[in-house]
């Protein structure tokens, strides 16, 4: 699994376009596991699941033939609320199947979801027309050509559009194609790694003897380096203490026990992919994603964190439903999506192209960053625009 190409990729579109089930059908694995998704339906933390596509006349992933690819898979929610959440998604892929169902076309989330991927520079996208079942040939054509027609300008506008119905089966082995026909970018196993830090759990099960217990775990990709079972790590921002009245971030440092990559336990990892590191921390530092957003490298590699950023910015030109973006304003409070992580910051300088922006919450600055930039207009957060730190 190691020694294959590697593609990491985001399942994205509307609410209740069939995302889940499209991912089951491509994975044969449920990713919504968390007991409120399962309870109301829908996905609210990321998902994660992984195969590998070979090729034997047609694609397949019954690991006959050659030709073949490891695939890791994310699923984002689709609902406005959890905007956050899919940007954090978006930080670690390298493609995306943007899901839109033929009896509903393009809605407000597929197309914000559209903003996200862009603002995070992912480029290589695969449209699925989910649930053509439903709905007659000719209105399926009808609806295939809406799609084209509103992603026309976009940077979906030459990605291709792949009719399927994922109840019945239908063309998933066209999906698999597809994905194998983007080719994974160039990765660097011989930098100081650079690990995302998108969810952290702690794994065990309760009544577990204590000889038995395992650290809390962490959970996203490697974006360059490698990591090995033993490396001293660096985890930053870290946790946040209370000292003196006043909120600070510690760095927190362990030694890693363990590695996955996809479902499978290594002795190392390389770029590419979704990973999972076991640490010797507490596990109760790993429960309800207290360490996502954070970065991990070797002790001693990564940047100091830092309240104080300077970005080069682009707005989009207009919000969902047409109403045209203002431009930002001094001292106006923006969220930004920088890797996994979220935080809310205060301009404090302003010109056409770049803003200086104080942090609520630190963030490990690496100088061309992508970023997402979002604005609170009443009381949601709404996606605005994308950029770069400088």
């Amino acid at each position: 699994m190691q020694e294959l190409e590697t593609l990491n990729v985001i399942i994205a579109g509307h609410i209740d376009h069939g995302k889940t089930t499209l991912l089951f059908k491509l994975s044969r694995k449920w990713t919504d596991t968390h007991s409120e998704e399962l309870k109301r339906g829908i996905t609210i933390k990321l998902g994660y699941s992984d195969i590998i596509i070979s090729k034997n006349g047609d694609y397949n992933i019954d690991n006959h033939g050659d030709k073949k690819k490891y695939i890791t898979f994310i699923d984002a929610p689709g609902h406005e609320m959890l905007m956050a959440t899919m940007l954090s998604g978006a930080a670690i892929v390298d493609a995306a199947i943007l899901v839109v169902a033929a009896n509903e076309g393009i809605k407000p989330q597929t197309r914000e979801h559209l903003m996200a991927l862009q603002a995070k520079d992912v480029r290589n996208i695969i449209i699925v027309q989910n649930k053509i079942d439903l709905v007659s040939k000719e209105k399926a054509i009808e609806n295939y050509n809406l799609i084209r027609k509103e992603f026309k300008g976009t940077i979906a506008e030459n990605s291709p559009i792949i009719p399927v119905s994922s109840q019945q089966e239908i063309n998933i082995e066209r999906i698999y194609e597809a994905i194998c026909e983007i080719k994974a970018p160039e990765r660097n196993p011989n930098d100081s790694p650079l690990f995302l830090v998108a969810r952290s759990f702690d794994i065990n099960k309760p009544g577990t003897k204590p000889s038995n217990l395992h650290g809390a775990v962490l959970g996203g990709t490697l974006k360059k380096g490698t990591l090995k079972v033993g490396d001293i790590i660096e985890i930053k921002p870290g946790i946040m203490t209370k000292e003196a009245n006043q909120l600070k971030y510690k760095t927190i440092k362990t030694k890693i026990a363990s590695l996955f990559k996809g479902s499978g336990k290594v002795n190392e990892i390389t770029p590419g992919g979704n990973s999972s590191i076991e640490t010797e921390l507490d596990m109760a530092l790993g429960k309800t994603d207290t360490l996502s957003g954070c970065v991990v490298s070797l002790n001693g590699k990564l940047p100091e964190i830092t309240t104080k950023i300077t970005i080069k910015y682009n707005l989009f030109k207009e919000f969902l439903g047409g109403i045209q973006i203002p431009p930002l304003k001094p001292s106006e409070s923006i969220m930004l999506s920088i890797n996994t992580s979220v935080t809310v910051g205060i301009i404090s300088k302003l010109s056409k192209e770049e803003a200086e922006i104080n942090l609520k919450i630190p963030v490990v600055p690496f100088k061309g960053n992508k970023i997402g930039l979002a604005r609170n207009v009443n009381n949601h957060w709404r996606l605005i625009g994308h950029g770069e730190i400088k």
